[in-house]
């Protein structure tokens, strides 16, 4: 997709403004609307409808954990890049369960920031270290506190476990069909598939059951 609208949530108006900058400056990227807060952010998507929101965690009036929870409850189609200075661990992997599609540091390189947006739309979600390193460790300390079960993986086909996978390895449809020599709709219906046996929503949803089943490590 090009012709990308943005929205970014940032209570830091200078930062806020300069981001706006930023990002116009992407090739893809269509509008960029800003908001100071989570309550701001719902106002503004209820009306314009954007593909992505750019959202920081800490903000007066709605912050940002409970601004994710009301976009994913009322505006599934909308992807959510967190923007942040804290890598906090509780929140960041509650709001991977919601179903936000990736995180980022405000350290981040700006080229880093426009892989994230890219992604997010092509492929429904980012894998950067931070994510994946976070996704790791809540793995190990969910089987520490209990036994594992892998009826998960025992209940998807040894195809629907390849192209979990591939998804895992940020492989877009059009590449997992070329590398397993099916088409495009076969993949599809396979993600479908996969999808509706591990009761999740999103790809991030995915990757973290294939953390769990030991499909990926």
């Amino acid at each position: 997709m090009n012709n990308i609208d943005i929205c970014i949530v940032d209570d830091h108006h200078i930062f806020r403004k300069a981001l706006c900058e930023l990002v116009q400056t992407f090739p893809r990227i269509n509008t960029v609307t800003d908001a100071e807060n989570g309550q701001k952010c719902l106002e503004l998507v209820a009306k314009k409808q954007p593909h992505v929101v750019i959202l920081d965690l800490e903000m007066p009036v709605m912050n940002g954990v409970d601004c994710a929870e009301k976009l994913v409850l009322n505006f599934p189609d909308v992807k959510i890049v967190i923007l942040t200075m804290h890598d906090n661990e509780k929140s960041i992997l509650h709001m991977i369960e919601i179903g936000v599609h990736s995180f980022l540091l405000k350290s981040s390189d700006p080229s880093e920031l426009e892989r994230a947006i890219y992604s997010v739309v092509d492929r429904d979600f980012y894998h950067n270290d931070l994510l994946m390193s976070l996704l790791r460790k809540g793995m190990r300390n969910q089987l520490k506190a209990r036994r594992p079960e892998f009826s998960g993986a025992a209940a998807l086909s040894d195809r629907e476990q390849e192209v979990l996978r591939l998804i895992c390895e940020d492989k877009t449809i059009k590449e997992i069909a070329a590398r397993l020599n099916i088409n495009e709709k076969t993949v599809f219906s396979h993600k479908g598939n996969i999808i509706t046996k591990l009761k999740v929503k999103t790809t991030v949803g995915m990757v973290r059951a294939a953390f769990e089943m030991g499909i990926i490590r």
